[in-house]
């Protein structure tokens, strides 16, 4: 197998060789390395709808029944249980710190920062 083939500036600044001796060039930061106050609120994961099928269900016997609740209790109480059982599930979801990738959500990032605020200045 041959050896890559790299563009002449690279050979140049990994073999310390540039034109007239001079110093490779230095990397300067637009801004500050600094971490921000805060980060952006975005969505962690796009939520599915839950408990569609049984709100289907509800609304249907309601249709047929002229929106009477008494003929449709045990749909109510199915569509509630599926509530309460997603709610459960979202709160203990909600309790872990890391997503599934390993990552703090935004809110939790932003009280940290608030909590660790940065030192912008020496005492």
């Amino acid at each position: 197998m041959a050896a890559p083939a790299y563009p002449a500036w690279v050979t140049r600044w990994v073999s310390g060789q540039w034109r007239n001796k001079k110093r490779p060039p230095t990397l300067r930061p637009a801004r500050t390395l600094a971490l921000a106050d805060k980060v952006a609120n975005r969505r962690e994961q796009g939520t599915e709808a839950t408990c569609i099928t049984e709100m289907s269900v509800m609304m249907a016997c309601w249709k047929q029944n002229d929106f009477n609740d008494a003929p449709c209790a045990e749909e109510i109480r199915m569509f509630y249980d599926c509530v309460a059982k997603a709610e459960k599930e979202r709160k203990s979801q909600n309790e872990d710190t890391l997503s599934s990738r390993g990552n703090l959500p935004s809110s939790k990032v932003n009280k940290l920062l608030k909590r660790f605020p940065q030192i912008t200045r020496y005492v």
